[in-house]
């Protein structure tokens, strides 16, 4: 283990872990994200002018930060090095002997044209917990070629598991195969750091979108398996339990999730005043509910619509059946239960004073891990990192940086 910068606490689940992040975009720097958040020093590396991709991306919040960068780089330090220049390698190699864990995301071979490969680090840290993210499996044929999320949505079947039947396939609202590219990640270094505990053993970690992303079809996968043809789609319908999806009351969208036929007499009985529908034997159970949805679900539907919200939310609680209001986002995040749950923060900023930075969900003996660090503005760690872990002088500093290695 590393020694912590002197403004940590020391009382987190990877204090005195440093990881020495070279990734960009969205499944790397969420790893990383995810490492900085149970405690690690993580150092991100960036361009000198440019900075991560995102620093470009979404709304501005800042002069080098925006949304879509901020979302993934809290508790962070950030580092600008030209990793195409020698100096900045070389740099870069130094810093890793002092780090535990590598991370990195670059095109096939580029890593290694640089000197900052696996083999090439671990000459250098034998014990170097190293993560490697590309497109395709690193061992097949598809190696080079990049990855893209919106591709691998489409390559493995995602897209066609998304939306209503009626529609072209249809790709999920936020980037969900970087997403949980970078939540696997940080899952596989926490196996690695833990087993070095007990070996002083290094490993090499090789991650794939398209890998990660085929793992999400869970049940619809197995499911197309099994049947040897694609699941329908049912948008935001369940495809085996009815009634469960999103309905149209009176005076806005409600979640209905009617899990069993217990339920399903409460709801026809108690919400909605139908208890003919209990008396049909097409809906007597589940597996009938469901294969003839085209019959009941209209039935539920003008009978939900003839209903204001609250009260069919205020009778389906009464009654043990779980269900809910459809928010736009920002009213989701500024409900009372964000505020009560603190998911949400706000840190200072030296351009707009402040800015809002989600908090980690997790929570350790009661207590929501902290946000340490708010998103770095582009190489604010630059002089303080070269001079803490290299030694490296300020006439030192002020030559690279004239010479734009830094």
């Amino acid at each position: 283990m590393t020694e912590l910068p002197k403004n940590e606490t020391g009382n987190l689940p990877l204090s005195g872990v440093r990881v020495l992040d070279l990734t960009r975009v969205l499944a790397g720097p969420l790893c990383g994200m995810v490492l900085g958040d149970f405690g690690a020093d993580v150092i991100k590396v960036e361009h000198p002018k440019r900075g991560d991709d995102t620093r470009d991306w979404g709304v501005r919040a800042g002069n080098t930060e925006t949304t879509y960068f901020n979302s993934a780089n809290r508790n962070k330090r950030s580092i600008t090095i030209d990793l195409k220049t020698a100096k900045g390698q070389a740099l870069v190699r130094e810093l890793a002997t002092q780090c535990d864990v590598v991370l990195q995301n670059f095109k096939y071979g580029d890593a290694e044209r640089m000197g900052l490969g696996y083999a090439q680090i671990k000459e250098l840290k034998p014990d170097i917990i190293y993560c490697s993210i590309s497109g395709y499996d690193r061992h097949g044929p598809e190696r080079e070629r990049p990855g893209y999320d919106l591709v691998v949505q489409g390559e493995s079947g995602l897209m066609s598991i998304n939306g209503e039947a009626t529609q072209e396939p249809l790709k999920f609202g936020v980037a969900i195969v970087d997403i949980m590219t970078g939540m696997y990640s940080a899952q596989a270094v926490l196996a690695a750091l833990y087993e070095r505990q007990r070996t002083s053993r290094g490993r090499h970690l090789e991650m794939a979108l398209f890998d990660c992303g085929l793992m999400i079809s869970v049940y619809y996968g197995l499911d197309a398996l099994l049947t040897k043809k694609d699941p329908e789609r049912f948008g935001n319908q369940h495809p085996s339990i009815v009634p469960y999806g999103v309905f149209e009351a009176q005076d806005g969208p409600l979640i209905i999730a009617v899990g069993n036929s217990q339920q399903f007499e409460r709801f026809c009985t108690d919400v909605i005043e139908r208890p003919d529908l209990l008396a049909d034997e097409r809906f007597s159970t589940n597996v009938k509910r469901t294969e003839n949805r085209a019959d009941l679900v209209p039935e539920l539907r003008r009978e939900i619509h003839s209903r204001p919200r609250a009260a069919l939310l205020e009778r389906m609680s009464a009654v043990g059946i779980p269900c809910g209001e459809v928010f736009g986002l920002y009213d989701a995040l500024t409900s009372p239960r964000v505020e009560r749950s603190g998911l949400l923060t706000r840190q200072p900023h030296p351009v707009l004073g402040h800015t809002d930075v989600m908090a980690p969900p997790y929570r350790f003996d009661g207590d929501r891990l902290p946000v340490r660090r708010p998103p770095p503005c582009l190489g604010d760690a630059t002089r303080s990192i070269l001079g803490e872990m290299l030694a490296v002088d300020a006439g030192q500093l002020d030559m690279l940086k004239s010479e734009g290695v830094i």
